[in-house]
């Protein structure tokens, strides 16, 4: 049995999302701390976990399919504010129920799952802890960097297990570049390029989700490239921003169409991003961990490739399907932070230096 304790009072959030849910989370953690013990016995004990996923869109949908091929999970509860999102969940998985309400969709599960876009995702996570509930959030953690502060220090009061879905974190490609880099078969680390580069954005499998369009809270930047300043930290270390310049339409509230910078590591190891959009062209989303004996090649997120000077080759054979390699991982990770043991998930505080970065990169700004 595991047994977790939840702060006593939630400051006031100005937010203007899910009103309702925050006087909620206020109402509980103003409880006394004996009151406010969640037991949480049933989680790994043997048992599935019960979850429920609020955010029904391509995000949503792909973990539940992944979901429900695991036996440790047991998806109890979906919802979606939109009609549209949750009739096409449950013509995907007609056994899954769909709940009447986020709180309720909440209330039936013991963990979490939070797909929905970066704003309103504060409000169900701090609903979520108050009431006792694992939480796993979709990246980024956030989009204000205040905001997002205070969230990961009220997760961090309540006590319960969280974490983000930065999906190389359990995978093999950083799990064995990182071997590589501990066992000195790099050399010395000499720093990172990041190349992201599309056709178009949103992809075409991504439209449905408007919001990925605009400024406020979409783009590639804070959709691919915080994959590969995570992955970048994991290997090299916290990295502080020395310049950024991205470009936006004018006149638009519309997201970034390129983007530069030069980031560097406390041992003064460069890391330079460039992203763009437009033009006739394959997708390109690469990160290269550079070396002086050897350099790692990530590319699609799963391909290891090594150069010693030459073409870069493959490390290991492709797997049949990634995608559902790299879920089963993370999701075999995600069952070791409920269980409270040692796991790859990236932590809040990861996140939030990822977050950090990022808005400076799109403000055009060294990160504070």
């Amino acid at each position: 049995m595991r047994r977790f304790y939840f702060a006593q009072s939630i400051p006031e959030c100005p937010s203007r999302f899910c009103p309702d849910l925050y006087k909620r989370c206020a109402a509980v953690f103003a409880q006394t701390r004996e009151q406010a013990v969640m037991d949480l016995s049933n989680l790994g004990d043997g048992m599935a976990v019960k979850t429920a996923i609020i955010g029904l869109g391509i995000m949503g949908r792909r973990m539940l399919e992944h979901m429900l091929l695991h036996p440790e999970f047991d998806v109890v509860a979906v919802w979606d504010p939109d009609p549209a999102a949750c009739k096409t969940t449950q013509s995907l998985a007609p056994d899954t129920s769909l709940a009447a309400s986020a709180d309720a969709a909440i209330a039936a599960a013991d963990l979490v799952y939070l797909a929905c876009p970066p704003v309103p995702r504060k409000a169900y996570a701090l609903a979520a802890a108050a009431a006792g509930k694992a939480i796993f959030l979709e990246k980024p953690l956030g989009v204000d960097v205040e905001e997002s502060r205070d969230l990961v220090a009220q997760i961090d009061a309540s006590g319960v297990p969280a974490a983000v879905n930065f999906t190389q974190a359990a995978g093999a490609a950083l799990q064995g570049v990182s071997a590589a880099a501990r066992a000195g078969d790099l050399g010395e680390l000499m720093g990172a390029d990041i190349i992201v580069t599309y056709a178009q954005w949103p992809r075409a499998w991504q439209i449905e989700a408007d919001w990925l369009r605009f400024r406020a809270e979409g783009g590639m930047t804070r959709e691919v490239i915080s994959h590969f300043l995570f992955f970048s930290e994991r290997i090299l270390g916290p990295l502080d921003l020395v310049w950024a310049q991205p470009d936006y339409p004018p006149n638009s509230d519309l997201c970034e169409t390129h983007v530069a910078a030069r980031l560097v590591s406390a041992t003064g190891a460069p890391v330079s991003i460039m992203g763009s959009v437009g033009g006739t062209q394959p997708d390109r989303q690469e990160l290269t961990i550079k070396g002086a004996k050897a350099s790692r090649r990530v590319s699609d997120f799963y391909k290891d490739a090594m150069s010693t000077g030459n073409d870069f080759t493959p490390v290991d054979e492709d797997p049949h399907d990634p995608r559902a390699t790299s879920l089963r991982a993370q999701l075999d990770d995600l069952v070791l932070l409920i269980e409270g043991k040692e796991n790859r998930l990236a932590t809040l505080a990861e996140a939030l230096r990822v977050q950090i970065l990022i808005e400076a990169i799109l403000a055009g700004k060294s990160a504070p």
